[in-house]
């Protein structure tokens, strides 16, 4: 069912918001994660990621955004799955999720980061969004297990 203009009876497009975010793993399959100084969740720990600008791809975005949080420059592996998460600001974000096994520089937190760590998978933080959890599982299920 689609909602259509009271007035002019032109569909409404409402699209969810396209944001990326990464499962950048170490050599120990440890997961980088950025604690949040922004809200929403402020405070929580989540994958780098953010929203995607018009004139890049989703996988520019992503590695744009892991620059801009951790200082890191890296390569996506692969793809690891696109799923919805509700949101404060926007009622649906799209998130497409990567894996980067291969990176270099040192970690630190910038942009809207206060904090970056790197966590064993089975001692992680409380996570900010249900999507990052998602594709952390995802990643320990193919490969960390």
């Amino acid at each position: 069912m689609r909602d259509y203009c009271s007035t002019c009876a032109v569909p409404l497009y409402e699209n969810p918001v396209p944001a990326t975010c990464i499962v950048a793993v170490d050599k120990k399959s440890r997961v980088l994660l950025v604690k949040r100084n922004i809200e929403p969740k402020i405070g929580y720990w989540c994958l780098p990621g953010g929203f995607l600008e018009t004139d890049e791809t989703p996988e520019q975005g992503a590695l744009r955004e892991l620059s801009e949080e951790t200082g890191i420059c890296g390569k996506i592996d692969m793809l690891l799955g696109v799923m919805t998460n509700g949101g404060t600001v926007y009622e649906t974000i799209l998130m497409i999720g990567f894996l980067v096994r291969s990176f270099s520089g040192t970690p630190t937190a910038g942009d809207d980061a206060g904090d970056v760590g790197w966590f064993d998978p089975d001692r992680l933080p409380e996570i900010a969004f249900d999507s990052h959890t998602s594709f952390i599982q995802i990643y320990c299920a193919a490969y960390a297990g």
